[in-house]
Order: C-alpha cells, then structure tokens, then sequence
C-alpha cells in the first residue's frame, strides 16, 4: 500500500456503519500478532475508525483479499509445543561521544524466531 497518498485520498467520501468498520479492524488487529506483513496497513486504518469511509472500507477489504491469497505467511503456533519467549536488552547511558546520548535497543524470540526488535 503506498504510504505518501494513503491519507490524504481518503478524507472525503461517503460514511460506512461505524460498527462493521470497527469489527473488521478488530479481527485485523488480533491478527497481527502472527501476521507482522499487515501490521503497518492495519494500524494505517485504524485511525479512521472515528469517521471511516467508504475508501476506507475498501483498503480494509483489500487487507481481507491479500490475506485470503497469501494464507501460508506469519508465525505458525503449534498447539503441543512449549512457549519460550527469550528476550535481549542492552543500554549505553550517555554513551555518545559528540552528544552524550543514550542507546538502547533489544529483540525478542519466540522459539529462536525473532518476532520484535527496538533499536533506538
């Protein structure tokens, strides 16, 4: 999905119901904890969800279409396996030699699969 114009085409239009528009954000929402390709485009229209309209409805059913077509990717979860969440973190305080600022960064695994990271 483009990122410059997706805002901007989508102000004006038509008003979809507030409800259906929120539960088909909510059922996205729950799915990127094992869909991480969705989750800049979800959170992109779940910021319509006040006033959403009619060319927000249809990036949401174009979420809908993508996941129907690609039904293989994400984190699979197998039901008998265990749950090892391992997770690394470092931080430097005032490391920085110009500016004096600090770093942090970390990741998480979730059975040697990385799943987050944060390097600031």
């Amino acid at each position: 999905m483009e990122t410059q114009s997706f805002c901007s085409r989508m102000k004006n239009g038509e008003e979809v119901d507030v409800h259906l528009y929120r539960s088909m954000i909510g059922s996205l929402m729950y799915l990127t904890s094992s869909r991480h390709d969705i989750m800049f485009v979800v959170c992109a229209c779940a910021r319509y969800q006040v006033n959403p309209k009619v060319s927000h409805l249809h990036a949401v059913k174009r979420i809908f279409r993508y996941l129907k077509g690609q039904p293989k990717l994400g984190l699979w979860y197998l039901k008998d396996s265990l749950f090892d969440l391992v997770a690394y973190t470092d931080s430097d305080y005032a490391g920085a030699s110009l500016d004096r600022k600090s770093t942090t960064g970390g990741c998480q695994f979730l059975r040697s699969r990385l799943i987050s990271w944060l390097g600031v």
